[in-house]
């Protein structure tokens, strides 16, 4: 499969090595749903809901990726599942896909400059925060404009620092938990009796069903690997690496991440907790403690904005490479850049950002909405679309010509699939998510009717 369907208008350029790759994917998943959302999915769905639904949320990304690897892996494309989905499932959902995974970043945008200007506001309350949430933009677009290698580099800088924290936080928190550590001002050894102490499911077992679209939604970002194959140096080698570790890493760094803070905090204080990790570093009476989880915040914002645009303007691209979309934005400059690409996904985080601000109840609810619905929905069309190219593929090759095989296909995939739609049918068990049924679903229909009418197939 070619990475570029038209001549003469620019070529990417293979600069991502496989460190970038594996910092990418990392850097991906480690973001606000954890550092900030974790304590509304404890309060949600009870201390051992929370690490069972995070337990469960990996698994399923991993069983996600395993079958992103035998489609990056067979055909390095930029634009991943978005092509996989348009060749192998259809080209109205392949078409659908990449508009809500262009939404689900683009609100994502919007709402990351936004939040990491309101957190400078911590140390400059008298500045407005406009003036940081315009100078976050401008940084995030100045990396990606310059190179894929200085988006691959600030990317890995970013997750490094996310990284340093989360494992200094296991650490402590672990020490806590067995006495070794001060906490509260003592040395007692809580172990894990805040787990069970409102029971195993105070809220019953649906209440965990209904968090699993947040959980996923914490998840999202490690599907980028797939995005970046197609400007991946060694994609045959970098992205089975960069599979291979996702599970351990999820693992290590959501779920023990989260029985440490289910742990240490009791299921009243995470539901009223706004942050977490400051509670538990507060009680630990580390100093600085607020300001330090700032600049980690902060970090993992500027992180997801990175690779928000980088991931948004790849799938326009992709969308005009197909056809989809005006062949103007196929053009590639000399840095390897789609620059019309970055820029028109640039102007539509801008308007989710003034949408956030303006008509938060109406369009921008929306938005946000289809975004958290749209992870599930984009992850469900790859293992679809894996099990039709592993079809198409045996009628005229060898499976041994793989270079990377999903394991025990199709029965994994289909299980990856049943998986998925049991976290969307959960969405409405929750009030506070059923928003994204409501525009979510109306949203796909539009995509296949407007697909339809406009090149006559489905």
């Amino acid at each position: 499969m070619e990475n570029h369907n038209f001549e003469n208008e620019g070529q990417f350029q293979r600069k991502m090595t496989s460190r970038h790759l594996f910092m990418l994917s990392l850097g991906g998943v480690i973001g606000t749903g954890l550092f900030l959302s974790s304590g509304y999915t404890i309060a949600q769905a009870g201390p051992l809901g929370a690490v069972l639904s995070y337990l469960v949320g990996a698994i399923v990304v991993y069983l996600v990726m395993l079958s992103l690897g035998e489609l990056a892996v067979a055909m390095p494309v930029t634009g991943s599942f978005h092509t996989y989905a348009t060749k192998f499932i259809s080209p109205g959902t392949g078409f659908t896909v990449a508009w809500l995974y262009w939404i689900c970043w683009t609100v994502a945008l919007g709402t990351e400059f936004l939040g990491a200007a309101m957190l400078m506001g911590r140390w400059f309350p008298d500045v407005p925060t406009w003036i940081f949430a315009t100078l976050f933009a401008v940084i995030i677009f100045a990396i990606n404009s310059l190179s894929v290698r200085s988006f691959a580099e600030a990317e890995s800088f970013f997750s490094s620092i996310k990284v340093i924290v989360i494992i200094i936080f296991i650490i402590l928190g672990l020490g806590a938990m067995f006495g070794l550590v001060s906490f509260e001002g003592k040395h007692q050894a809580i172990l894990f009796t805040n787990l069970t102490a409102n029971g195993a499911f105070p809220k019953g077992f649906t209440a965990v069903l209904s968090v699993m679209l947040a959980v996923n939604y914490a998840f999202s970002g490690t599907e980028l690997i797939g995005i970046a194959a197609g400007e991946t140096d060694n994609p045959k080698e970098a992205v089975p690496r960069a599979i291979k570790t996702t599970i351990g890493r999820l693992v290590i760094f959501f779920v023990l991440t989260i029985v440490v803070l289910a742990s240490l905090l009791p299921m009243k204080e995470a539901g009223v907790s706004t942050a977490p990790f400051v509670d538990v570093f507060d009680k630990m009476g580390i100093p600085f403690a607020a300001d330090i989880m700032n600049v980690v915040i902060l970090t993992a914002i500027l992180s997801a904005g990175n690779s928000g645009l980088y991931a948004s303007s790849r799938m326009l691209w992709s969308l005009a490479n197909e056809g989809m979309l005006s062949q103007k934005v196929v053009k590639i400059n000399e840095h390897g850049v789609p620059m019309r690409a970055l820029l028109l996904s640039m102007a539509g985080a801008v308007l989710a950002l003034f949408s956030s601000i303006y008509a938060a109840d109406t369009v921008y609810l929306a938005l946000v909405s289809i975004a958290g619905f749209a992870v599930v929905v984009v992850w469900l069309s790859i293992p679809m679309a894996q099990i039709n190219f592993r079809k198409a593929f045996l009628k005229e090759h060898s499976l041994d010509e793989l270079a990377y095989q999903t394991p025990f296909t199709p029965v994994l995939p289909y299980i990856t699939i049943v998986l998925l739609l049991i976290s969307i049918i959960g969405i409405a068990w929750d009030a506070s998510q059923r928003a994204g049924l409501y525009f979510g679903i109306p949203f796909v229909i539009f995509c296949y009717l407007y697909h339809y009418l406009r090149y006559k197939k489905w």
